[in-house]
């Protein structure tokens, strides 16, 4: 099943070129995660006043019940918020995945002693 990645924009025009962009920069970092659904919001806080105001906002629906990951990231250029985030969204899914393994790893390792104890 192909990834659902919806986009949407405040404050900025979404071109189909900073679409595509978006779907291949996340396809990139995220694809290896069997999640079927990201929602990502590209804004302009400040709007023509300038500054660090770019931000980019990607919300990660995990299969299977777990928990939502939530990363946003401010940067001059929209681009970079993009790939900062992307980067940023990859650590933290993997983080939650490994938190789940090792907390079924941990319990099926604490058991396995006291099974060899009664015997």
């Amino acid at each position: 099943m192909a990834m659902q990645i919806d986009i949407q924009s405040n404050g900025l025009v979404l071109t189909d070129n900073l679409r595509a962009y978006v779907k291949r920069r996340l396809q990139f970092a995220l694809g290896w995660t069997l999640t079927r659904r990201l929602v990502v919001w590209l804004s302009d806080i400040n709007g023509p006043r300038g500054g660090r105001d770019k931000r980019c906002k990607i919300q990660v629906s995990l299969p299977n019940g777990r928990k939502t990951v939530l990363i946003e990231d401010t940067e001059e250029d929209l681009y970079a918020a993009i790939d900062r985030a992307a980067e940023r969204a990859d650590r933290a899914v993997s983080r939650q995945l490994a938190r789940r393994r090792g907390f079924t790893h941990e319990k099926l390792v604490t058991a396995a002693p006291e099974r060899d104890n009664e015997r």
